[in-house]
């Protein structure tokens, strides 16, 4: 872990510290770049993720925020692996001592919470992006009952006593309340997802000609990826012009699909895989219609709203968090989880029906720009911290 230099105490600072914990250190740049930037405006900044990542660290750098590397296991539920986890950070914030932690992710929020408490940090945020795997309701066994009973305890001690905790949607703050994994009188609020940065994924037309319809998605059963293959199947039956792409990296998670199945559905002809990448802009600009058919415990899921952003018609599922973006037969279509047919028959829509390829896409656009612009996001976020939604350069003009 990279050590930081001793702190002056908190009465002789002119400016508060924050310490952001993520569990995995390229979201700091695809997720949190512009709250960081923010509150990199008013506060001295550090982001702890736990692994080296060059382009995210520079990009840090040249914003002020200081990186600070920690041991976590993502997937694994090694108790001696958490417990490194959890000294580094009661480390990280002893020597940083930082007025405010803000954790993202179910282990940062377990193990940042409880170790800011045991440091002193006074005012401790979390959270919660989105339930996940853990608590998905679909293909439950032994093993992820006694991981989820594990998990639920540990939320319970780490978010004892925090500031606020954060969610994303109505069906995760029902779950935290039902649960209990919050006290009965703690603070518990939904903020409308991470945001999208209007400029970065600005409005594109849809490309001219069949419909291509993109899943954009870590390559998981439970994100509905065997649910998009067998609606291309079903949509090729009888629309064999129209192109189902999908895009995105396996996963360490148990619940991944392999190489082989991809190499199975590209020779068949079914799906385009397109491998992985870093910048999904091209890829949205290239196509017509974006799918999520997830299962998963979504917060509210980032693709949906780059997609929105980017002017494109969305067909999501009504698993939670996936819907709440979306207007059904307005900026897309919402359709039942696990359900291939219905969600052939919305996809089969756009083909049978081009113009809603644009009038959708235009409406998608618009929703964005009014409920999910990163700028009214991270506003309410800042808000919360007790931090101006005035930059330093507002407030001296």
């Amino acid at each position: 872990m990279q050590k930081l230099k001793p702190q002056v105490s908190l009465p002789t600072r002119a400016r508060p510290r924050i310490v952001v914990v993520a569990n995995l250190t390229a979201s700091l740049l695809n997720f949190r770049y512009d709250l960081l930037k923010e509150l990199s405006e008013r506060a001295e900044v550090v982001a702890c993720g736990p692994e080296r990542h060059e382009a995210t660290e520079t990009a840090l750098a040249e914003i002020g925020v200081e990186f600070v590397q920690f041991p976590l296991s993502r997937a694994g539920m090694n108790p001696v692996e958490d417990m490194r986890t959890l000294r580094a950070l009661v480390r990280v914030f002893k020597e940083f001592k930082p007025d405010i932690v803000f954790a993202y992710t179910m282990k940062p929020i377990i193990y940042g919470c409880l170790a800011a408490k045991w440091a002193g940090v006074d005012r401790i945020y979390a959270m919660n992006t989105g339930l996940g795997y853990v608590y998905s309701t679909h293909g439950l066994t032994f093993r992820r009952r006694a991981v989820r009973a594990v998990s639920s305890v540990l939320y319970r001690i780490a978010l004892k006593g925090v500031d606020e905790v954060l969610v994303y949607n109505r069906a995760d703050a029902e779950e935290f309340r039902e649960r209990r994994l919050v006290a009965p009188d703690a603070k518990l609020s939904i903020v409308p997802g991470s945001g999208v940065n209007l400029d970065r994924y600005g409005f594109t037309d849809p490309p001219a000609g069949p419909p291509v319809f993109l899943m954009i998605s870590r390559l998981l059963r439970e994100k509905g990826v065997f649910d998009f293959v067998q609606a291309a199947r079903l949509l090729k039956e009888t629309h064999p012009q129209a192109r189902c792409q999908l895009l995105g990296p396996m996963d360490a998670n148990p619940d991944s699909i392999g190489q082989r199945e991809i190499d199975e559905w590209t020779r068949e002809g079914v799906i385009e895989y397109l491998g992985e990448t870093s910048d999904v802009r091209p890829y949205l600009a290239a196509c017509s219609v974006f799918v999520l058919p997830s299962a998963y415990r979504e917060g509210i899921p980032r693709t949906i709203l780059e997609a929105m952003s980017s002017g494109r018609a969305i067909i999501t599922s009504d698993a939670p968090g996936c819907a709440d973006p979306v207007i059904s037969g307005e900026t897309g279509y919402v359709v039942p989880v696990r359900n291939p047919e219905a969600l052939s028959r919305a996809m089969a829509s756009f083909v049978e029906s081009p113009d809603l390829v644009e009038r959708m896409g235009q409406a998608s656009r618009k929703r964005a720009e009014d409920s999910f612009d990163v700028r009214r996001i991270n506003a309410i976020l800042l808000g919360k911290m007790g931090f101006s939604t005035k930059t330093r350069d507002d407030e001296a003009n």
